[in-house]
């Protein structure tokens, strides 16, 4: 099987790569831009079975805990829309974009794949965003608009390319902190980066 492991750091899989499994691994950088870029063109560059995107996550939901590895089911561009009088609607708000579309699925970017079914992670719903902030306006309205799980800056553009590409894939994220919380002291930085590539290793050797 060809496989590609993607991650926008080098360390958030750096146990992995010193493990070395049988997979290409691609840092694409952090953020939509690079990781459309560069992810693009890795699977033009060579004909993949399966991509794996691993990184962390911080999450709008006590229903995870910090250091608990997810996959994520479904993600959307959280902050690609028009803010006006305080309020954001989305592109498919606004009507510029169809919600059902290809790739999208009701505004959702979603993993159709059955290795979903089969692992024993939880699953969540997530979004992505250019801009990180501690903002708890701005952070209470993506939360109350997408009722998401998770937040990273690299998810849906990752499941954009991969759809689009009609390849396998799977977006593995680790909780390292909650969204909106800037202070590292509270972050499960290490812990979550432990159990991510635990994870990710299991995967990797059972595929």
């Amino acid at each position: 099987m060809n496989l590609l492991v993607a991650a926008a750091t080098e360390f958030e899989i750096e146990p992995f790569i010193q493990n070395r499994k049988n997979a290409d691994i691609l840092i694409t950088g952090v953020g939509t831009p690079t990781t459309l870029y560069h992810l693009t063109k890795k699977l033009f560059s060579k004909n993949y079975d399966f991509v794996i995107q691993a990184g962390i996550a911080g999450t709008f939901t006590e229903s995870f805990t910090l250091g608990e590895v997810v996959a994520v089911k479904e993600d959307t561009f959280g902050d690609l829309g028009i803010e006006e009088n305080g309020k954001m609607k989305t592109l498919f708000d606004s009507g510029f974009f169809e919600k059902n579309a290809f790739p999208f699925t009701n505004g959702w970017l979603v993993n159709p794949n059955p290795i979903l079914q089969k692992g024993s992670l939880s699953f969540a719903k997530a979004i992505t965003v250019n801009k990180v902030t501690d903002n708890s306006i701005q952070n209470k309205f993506a939360l109350e608009k997408f009722v998401a799980d998770t937040e990273s800056m690299e998810g849906a553009a990752f499941h954009y390319v991969c759809l689009q590409q009609q390849i396998n894939f799977l977006q593995l994220r680790s909780i390292s902190n909650r969204v909106g919380e800037r202070d590292k002291s509270k972050w499960e930085l290490k812990t979550a980066i432990k159990n991510l590539n635990t994870e990710l290793i299991k995967i990797v050797d059972n595929l």
